[in-house]
């Protein structure tokens, strides 16, 4: 089969013939349709953070496709069903599994990262991870809710607690942060949607945000903010994984106000532990997603109540897939899916 192997940042990729892999025992063999493309991939092609499996290693975390084959063992999928895998893997038994919280599993394997990814025509994996997808949803769309949409879904149901009423703020306007953007709206937000791109913050009003800035425009962006809402936010997410933007994402707040950080960082960022305690302010971290989860995703997108059109730019053939990671590094569109 022909995938994108990854050889290390000085390498970088290559569009290689590989084994195609057999299912083992539990497992199941699944055609890939369409992998998500996603920035975590570049924080190894281009900042040197390493794989937890060296390279040579096949990158992709995002996919859907139909199953191909199954291992022994395997009773509930069949040839030709449709299904999408999460982008993280877990064992089912650890303590955090055990507790719903899979996306914290002590034994967790992410596809493209501990194991062989899905930049490829075929990806093998545990059958019990996998997703039903319906008719209604295209393969190659259904792809990003693996994790482009997943992890949204987790940050505003379970570490954001949006609940009905709330004022939300939220800070970077990408693949995850319109997301973001849609899980709050759905969850009964009212959603302040933050970014420098004019194109972004168009499409977070199609997706239902109440109000879009771009802090260029404005003169300081959290007494901005304050003035809009009557004292800030209820919940501030911060889609970007930089110093500045999380110790922003932080001043948006409210008294009582809790910040849900998704973006990854290397840098430490400065917080006022002062006003953290004296405004009873709360500060989170949100990674990925549970596998109980991805039903009930997969339900609000197939009665539209979640979108995918939006947030899905276009397809990009394998080969093409160097011209896709630099409409990334660009900023162009909003999520591209390589289709093997």
């Amino acid at each position: 089969m022909r995938a994108a192997v990854f050889h290390g940042a000085e390498r970088g990729l290559s569009i290689e013939e590989v084994p195609t892999p057999s299912p083992g025992p539990g497992e199941a063999l699944v055609r890939v349709a369409g992998c998500g493309m996603c920035h975590t991939d570049l924080h190894y092609l281009d900042h040197g953070v390493p794989t937890f499996k060296p390279p040579p290693i096949i990158l992709g975390h995002e996919p859907a496709g139909t199953v191909a084959a199954v291992g022994e063992g395997v009773a509930d999928w069949s040839e030709g069903d449709r299904v999408l895998i999460p982008a993280v893997l877990s064992c089912g038994r650890c303590r955090y599994c055990r507790m719903g919280r899979e996306n914290l599993c002590e034994h967790l394997e992410m596809l493209g990262n501990h194991i062989d990814g899905a930049y490829a025509e075929y990806v093998a994996v545990p059958a019990s991870e996998l997703i039903a997808v319906p008719e209604e949803i295209s393969l190659e769309q259904a792809s990003v809710i693996a994790d482009a949409v997943s992890t949204p879904y987790h940050a505003v149901k379970h570490r954001g607690r949006v609940r009905t009423g709330d004022t939300v703020a939220v800070v970077g306007c990408g693949g995850v942060g319109l997301n973001i953007v849609q899980c709050a709206v759905v969850a009964g937000g009212r959603v302040i949607a933050i970014d420098l791109n004019e194109e972004r913050l168009e499409i977070a009003r199609r997706l239902g945000a109440e109000e879009t800035i771009n802090p260029e425009g404005v003169e300081r962006l959290d007494k901005h903010v304050r003035k809009l809402t009557g004292g800030g936010v209820d919940v501030a997410f911060e889609a970007i994984g930089q110093p500045r933007t999380i110790e922003m994402a932080f001043s948006l707040l409210r008294k009582g106000g809790r910040l849900c950080v998704i973006g990854f960082s290397h840098e430490p960022a400065t917080i006022p532990v002062g006003k953290l305690m004296f405004f009873e302010l709360e500060m989170v971290g949100s990674l990925g997603c549970g596998g109980g989860d991805y039903p009930e995703i997969v339900e609000l997108v197939r009665q539209g109540k979640l979108q995918l059109d939006p947030v899905v730019s276009g397809a990009i053939p394998l080969e093409e897939i160097e011209g896709g990671f630099d409409r990334l590094r660009r900023g162009d569109g909003v999520r591209w899916v390589v289709t093997p």
